[in-house]
Parts: structure tokens; sequence; C-alpha cells
């Protein structure tokens, strides 16, 4: 059993709610931020409960993203459907939680990060479809939505995890 298929039984994946939240800022940050304001580059602050378990998530995303590469360089394309799929299943809204952490998930998340990770869990559930059906090029393709969508949702959410996102040189060294 992979960490990414035990992470699906932890109880909480906002993911995209997720890559983005989990890894938003350190534990120490209170519920009370509110999500319903500006929504671009907002640090999203969840209790240290909800934070661990989004932690948990994240690493396991990550971890099934880096199993994905060799078994999809391999060819190995029920591996890559077991993964993509174990990936797309680990919504943390789908998990156990109790009835205030999920009143803390709707209050703080912001519209477009529930739009993103949802987003983000259906193209692993397409990859999982397309290595099911042996379409390396529609895998290849969502292995680099997946890999955008974590980008996109870092450098909007988590930018105190990744200052290296929170500026991107926009034309810098590049003629057009």
């Amino acid at each position: 059993m992979t960490i990414v298929s035990r992470a699906a039984g932890i109880g909480v994946s906002i993911l995209l709610f997720f890559p983005q939240i989990a890894l938003a800022g350190d534990e120490h940050h209170a519920a009370g931020n509110q999500g319903h304001g500006k929504d671009e580059g907002a640090e999203i602050h969840l209790s240290a409960g909800l934070h661990r378990l989004l932690n948990e998530e994240m690493a396991a995303i990550e971890n099934g993203m880096q199993e994905l590469i060799p078994a999809i360089s391999a060819g190995e394309l029920e591996t890559v459907a077991s993964i993509a799929q174990s990936i797309s299943d680990s919504f943390i809204m789908k998990q156990k939680l109790t009835a205030a952490q999920k009143e803390e998930l709707h209050r703080v998340l912001p519209p477009l990060f529930i739009e993103m990770d949802q987003d983000f869990h259906a193209s692993a559930a397409m990859m999982a479809h397309a290595a099911g059906m042996k379409n390396s090029d529609v895998v290849n393709f969502y292995f680099s939505e997946l890999t955008n969508a974590c980008v996109d949702c870092h450098k909007r959410y988590a930018t105190k995890r990744f200052p290296g996102l929170m500026k991107e040189n926009k034309g810098e060294g590049h003629e057009h």
C-alpha cells in the first residue's frame, strides 16, 4: 500500500483544496482568517489540527507525484492508474471531519481555492482513466496538468512556504 493510499483514509483533503492550503503557513496560525476577501496571494490559516491533516495529504500527494514519474516513463500504466486514482480520491472533504472542522473549512477556504482543488482531483481522475485506456499521451498531458495545478495553487496560497514562486520573472531574459 503506497503512502498515497494511506492518505486517502486520513480523513481530510481539501486539496487543491490542498496542495495549497496544507502548505500555506505554520501550524500556529489561528483559524479565524476569513476566506471571503481578496483571494489572490492570500495565505490560508487553519487550526493546528486541520493544518496537520492537510500537510499529511500534501505529503502523500507529493509522494504520489514522485511515484508517477518512473511509472509513466516505464509504461506501467496499471501502476499509473492506481496512483492517479489514489490522488483523485484524497479529497479532504471526503475524510471524516468533525462538524467544527467542516465549518472551519467552509468558512476559511476561498471559493477559488475550492475550485482549483476540485479541478486538481478531476485531472487526477482523468489521468487514471487515460492510464486504464492505455493512452500514454493523455497520461502525460494530465501529469502536466497536475504539476501546473500544484504550482498555480502554491503560487496563490502558499507563498511563504514556496517563496520562489512569489515573483516570476515574466519575460526577463527571454526575447520574443
